[in-house]
């Protein structure tokens, strides 16, 4: 018979909570497979324990997946720290986003292919994401260094992040479809999205 959790900083069961169900979901790679029950069997506290920290269970799925965005943003700013020229790094962010995304799947599945979503997530947390953000930032230098020309760099953000979230999700939802090599696929979509907004000055 498990112990009871230890009382006092709600912080730090809040954090406990959170671990748990990454690992859990790590280990399973499903998210169907993590389950309050688990989850809390895991901590070490009763199931209505983690309904005081988290309304249900799509908002705990989506607080794991939350601290895998920041790592997506880490991950997309030293590929881009590599870059030769500002096309050069929007290719880079585009590869390293699709190569996260792959690496990360069932993170990547909940967060930008689920249904189920808590209230506002989107509308409030995706815009104001640093990832997002240095992305609208590497678009502004592409730019003022003439080697795009738009006239709206949140526009051009978008439409790169479109590009790389439908070959992730294709790869991912689609796994079995005869595919070419990954990189050669992924090198290609981002080249070519480049090369159309590209002035031809690097």
């Amino acid at each position: 018979m498990r112990t009871r959790a230890r009382r006092g900083d709600g912080e730090l069961l809040h954090q406990e909570i959170v671990a748990a169900a990454a690992r859990l979901l790590a280990e399973t790679g499903d998210e169907e497979a993590v389950s309050i029950r688990a989850v809390a069997a895991a901590v070490g506290v009763t199931a209505p324990s983690i309904y005081l920290h988290f309304a249900d269970k799509t908002a705990l799925m989506y607080a794991v997946c939350e601290e895998r965005f920041v790592a997506l943003d880490q991950f997309m700013e030293k590929a881009a720290a590599a870059a030769s020229d500002p096309l050069d790094e929007l290719q880079r962010r585009g590869r390293a986003y699709v190569r996260f995304g792959l690496d990360n799947p069932e993170h990547y599945r909940i967060l930008f292919m689920g249904r189920d979503r808590p209230p506002m997530w989107d509308v409030e947390r995706l815009p104001s994401a640093a990832c997002f953000g240095h992305l609208v930032e590497s678009v502004q230098r592409a730019i003022a260094a003439g080697v795009i020309a738009a006239p709206d760099p949140v526009v051009v953000a978008v439409g790169l992040w479109a590009e790389v979230h439908g070959i992730t999700s294709l790869l991912i939802a689609k796994p079995d479809f005869p595919w070419p090599p990954t990189e050669e696929l992924i090198d290609h979509v981002c080249a070519v999205h480049c090369a159309g907004l590209s002035t031809g000055r690097r």
